[in-house]
């Protein structure tokens, strides 16, 4: 009787088992979870890269059930089996985290099936290389693959490259990026995430953090304490900001522009600072690296859109209060104060944002002409200062006829070697 019920449960585990080393091996097709096309759309060292991660990610899953079966063959006895029945449930959680991780990939290479959004999206996998290279070559520090997806939403985000993926075993093999579609044209957002993977590789945060507490502290020790807590946040825009000037800080403003009840929302544990300070930090890096300028108004419009009186919370209407002069100090302390993660030097060293101020993208401008967007060598060794060129022009200028987007596809599109529109 015994010997009956052991073989049905042995029946029993070795189906279940089989099913899931089956789906395991399906998801060894990548051709079949992506189309051919969309894996075309990748530069080939970045598709050899995120092939061989996902490829790796199945082989470990397929060994596993080599030897869960191994298992299954040796076990004669009830409590054997319930072993074997433990390793299997195992199995089957494995087998998810690494769909999971799969279908990730799977999803973001999709997304460059059309030849003309896989040529944007090539287009942002080299200005966000090229920005964290300008800080990551001189430490002598790897700079990681790139690879941005299209999505929904408003705002961007980043899997690092170097985290462990959901199934617990392999690495990120690129920065994954998310560019929303309404910000495809102007991808500043993709350097505020570039800036996540280069103090994750660097430990800028946590050096970041001692200084905006140090800044923020006359405004009191818990005012400080919030501040510190947002370095990781801070951060990513300083990176941003110093990459593409004021471009950068009003994409973000327009980011943040939602309700009332968004712009004063004070969450415990947010990495995310107040709407309602983040956009007038940002506008105190452009005063402090540039002095006055178009973002004094936009300063200006934001706390008129935005009074403090309408905060609804009076503790935070008072930390909000008690933050407001302390922006130059903090906004001075991000710039220009040497970091051991940066060598001892200030970030300002590695990327000067005088490379981006207005005075230096009108020279750009006027000394190159026409080719700067037209010619293979200036967009990609003035790709990101092109960026910023165009994010000024598009917060600054009155919008042409055909609005500024036309132009900015156009060159985005040169950079990722697709065709430009047609005139």
């Amino acid at each position: 009787m015994q010997r009956t019920a052991v073989d049905a449960t042995r029946a029993q585990l070795a189906r279940q088992l089989g099913h899931w080393t089956a789906a395991a091996g399906r998801l060894g097709a990548l051709d079949d979870l992506a189309a051919p096309a969309a894996w075309a759309g990748l530069e080939q060292y970045l598709g050899v890269a995120v092939r061989r991660a996902l490829t790796e990610a199945v082989s470990g899953l397929r060994t596993r059930g080599h030897i869960l079966r191994t298992a299954l063959r040796a076990a004669h006895s009830p409590a054997e089996l319930d072993a074997v029945r433990r390793r299997l449930l195992e199995f089957r959680q494995g087998y998810l985290r690494a769909e999971t991780s799969i279908e990730f990939y799977a999803d973001a290479v999709n997304t460059r099936t059309s030849p003309h959004i896989a040529a944007l999206l090539r287009a942002c996998d080299s200005l966000a290389q090229r920005s964290m290279a300008a800080i990551l070559d001189p430490l002598l520090k790897p700079v990681p693959a790139v690879l941005t997806y299209l999505d929904n939403g408003v705002g961007a985000a980043i899997l690092k490259a170097g985290l462990r993926l959901w199934d617990g075993s392999t690495e990120s093999p690129a920065a994954t990026i998310k560019v929303t579609r309404h910000s495809l044209l102007c991808p500043t957002a993709v350097l505020h995430e570039c800036g996540h993977q280069v103090a994750f590789q660097t430990g800028w945060n946590e050096e970041a953090a001692t200084l905006l507490a140090r800044a923020a502290a006359p405004a009191g020790p818990d005012v400080a304490a919030l501040w510190a807590g947002w370095s990781s946040e801070i951060t990513a825009d300083v990176f941003a900001f110093a990459h593409a000037g004021f471009g950068a800080v009003a994409n973000l403003h327009d980011v943040l522009s939602g309700g009332p009840a968004y712009v004063f929302r004070l969450l415990p544990g947010d990495p995310h600072p107040v709407a309602w300070l983040r956009v007038p930090l940002n506008t105190a890096l452009c005063r402090h690296a540039y002095g006055p300028g178009p973002w004094d108004a936009l300063e200006r419009e934001w706390l008129a859109a935005y009074p403090l009186a309408d905060c609804p919370d009076p503790e935070t209407r008072e930390f909000l209060a008690a933050s407001l002069p302390r922006l130059p100090a903090l906004a001075a302390a991000v710039l220009d104060e040497p970091l051991a993660a940066f060598a001892g030097r200030p970030l300002t060293a590695l990327v000067p944002p005088q490379r981006v101020s207005p005075q230096a993208l009108r020279e750009l401008a006027a000394r190159l002409g026409p080719a700067l967007y037209t010619s293979p060598h200036w967009l990609w060794n003035e790709g990101l200062r092109l960026l910023a060129l165009t994010g000024w022009r598009a917060a600054t200028e009155p919008e042409p006829a055909a609005g500024p987007a036309a132009g900015q596809e156009a060159w985005l599109l040169r950079l990722g070697g697709g065709a430009a529109p047609a005139a």
